[in-house]
């Protein structure tokens, strides 16, 4: 079975632990279409070189990928993307949260008002309409 998933476009930031960013991006990837069910993922060896990372990290980010349902690994099979309605919606909502959130703490730390966040989201909405 040939890998589907690509780690190419995964960059690091330094803030958040890598075996998350590394789920995280899975996640991503799945959320936009790059990454279906079915699809296999490179072995963890493989990924920790491919990501020049400890294997003990890569072996992390599956766990926490395989406990929380999105990527599931055989002996004969290897580990492969899982979906269902259930995990894209759970991914979509995650996503969706995390970009929010994001939004929020650089607006406040440049001291925007919600009232001039939700005007100004109004006037970018409308105009992209």
């Amino acid at each position: 079975m040939t890998i589907v998933v690509h780690f190419h476009n995964l960059q690091f930031n330094n803030k958040d632990p890598v075996y998350i960013q590394i789920a995280y991006f899975v996640k991503r990837q799945i959320h936009l279409g790059f990454a279906e069910n079915g699809d296999k993922l490179p072995s963890r060896r493989e990924m920790a070189a491919l990501l020049n990372v400890n294997p003990n990290t890569v072996q992390k980010a599956f766990k926490l990928m395989e406990e929380e349902g999105y990527v599931h690994t055989t002996s004969t099979q290897g580990s492969t993307v899982y979906t269902n309605e259930a995990i894209m919606k759970s991914i979509e909502e995650e996503l969706t949260k995390q970009l929010v959130d994001d939004f929020i703490k650089s607006a406040k730390e440049v001291s925007l008002s919600i009232d001039r966040v939700t005007e100004l989201l109004r006037e970018q909405w409308n105009e992209r309409e």
